[in-house]
């Protein structure tokens, strides 16, 4: 009996042990949330980011990890979704994490960013570009490694008023708030260099049949058509269209530029033209990490992925010039210029960055990309 007690007795003490060290292992990794959509119709895009995120934290972690504590990454489903938005903040608060990449989407990241900044969350979305956000909100720990649909709405009327030159435009878009938001700045911009736009008109998103709306557009005699929203009903758009026999150029945010609208609008997707952050895989500067997203087969090339690379760059870069404490981070990340895969960053007291170059881009129907000149 007395050798059974002892025998137990150090069983339960190396288990305390062991738990004691699995426990001071665990502390030593610092705690990132990747907010994403891995289920619904916009999963590509939340897969753009984690190619981003993955492939900064290997590297950052092979490299000695941040301060010499290895970063440990929870991946939070919001399905790109407004009203999952605050359900995915509140499982990182109560998970004790206070750094986090995301979210995708700019009507979940709207919906979720009170929460993210009441419990002092830093957030630094790769993706999320409408100003709705951050503007007028006096938010602490929210951030951004891309630029605002009023940057990048700008860009896309310069390129249709100096280059495109139609006779009379439609602006459509898919009545949310990133979609409706950057086609509103685009038919601004028109408006007031004069361009005649002859329709503005929102779509309902997870339609099926456009019909209506192309017959409207063949009606009103438009040569040009931007959209606002994303690749499923960008895709249909330009097949329906081609089906309707409707010969128009169209134009969309970052939002369209998914490998998927391909398979969606076939051959009809030829020309499609795009504004997306800057090619910053083509870089030389880069090339040692674009070869660490090659050797995952995983592709630099994309919207967001170098945009998420950089914004992990960015929460890790903060860590380590003023430890792991997320009130220190947001603070310095306010006032410090890091250097990142998308090049030196700077953010104003909204958490926006001080420039960020989209660019104009013809997309192929072999799902290949290259910089649009008229």
């Amino acid at each position: 009996m007395r050798a059974s007690f002892q025998l137990k007795t150090i069983v339960a003490t190396l288990s305390l042990l062991g738990a004691a060290v699995t426990s001071q292992a665990y502390a030593q990794n610092i705690k990132f949330a990747m907010v994403i959509p891995t289920t619904g119709p916009l999963t590509q895009y939340g897969d753009m980011v984690k190619e981003g995120v993955s492939t900064a934290v290997e590297q950052i972690n092979a490299a000695g990890g941040i301060n010499g504590k290895k970063i440990e990454v929870t991946t939070v489903d919001d399905a790109c979704e407004p009203k999952q938005g605050p359900v995915a903040a509140n499982r990182v608060v109560n998970s004790k994490i206070g750094y986090m990449i995301g979210p995708v989407c700019s009507g979940a990241a709207i919906a979720a960013a009170p929460i993210y900044d009441n419990e002092g969350v830093v957030v630094v979305t790769p993706s999320a570009t409408s100003p709705a956000l951050t503007e007028g909100k006096n938010f602490h720990y929210i951030f951004r490694t891309i630029g605002r649909d009023d940057q990048q709405g700008p860009s896309a009327a310069k390129f249709i008023i100096e280059k495109a030159k139609p006779t009379k435009v439609a602006v459509l878009h898919d009545k949310q708030s990133y979609g409706q938001g950057i086609a509103s700045s685009v038919r601004d911009q028109l408006q007031k260099a004069k361009v005649n736009v002859a329709l503005f008109e929102g779509i309902n998103a997870g339609d099926s049949d456009y019909s209506a709306i192309i017959t409207k557009l063949k009606s009103a005699g438009v040569d040009f058509v931007y959209y606002g929203g994303y690749h499923p009903e960008m895709g249909l758009l330009l097949r329906q269209a081609s089906e309707q026999g409707l010969k128009v150029r169209m134009m969309g945010p970052e939002g369209v530029g998914n490998p998927e609208v391909n398979a969606i609008a076939g051959n009809a997707v030829e020309g499609m033209l795009v504004t997306l952050p800057a090619d910053f895989s083509t870089n030389p500067k880069n090339a040692a990490i674009v070869k660490a997203f090659q050797d995952k087969k995983r592709n630099p090339s994309g919207a967001f992925q170098l945009t998420a690379y950089a914004a992990t760059q960015a929460i890790a870069e903060s860590i380590k010039a003023v430890g792991d404490d997320p009130k220190k981070v947001a603070d310095h990340l306010h006032k410090a210029t890091i250097n990142t895969v998308i090049g030196p960053v700077s953010w104003n007291k909204q958490g926006d960055l001080n420039a960020f170059d989209f660019q104009i881009f013809q997309w192929h129907k072999d799902g290949s990309k290259t910089p649009a000149t008229k």
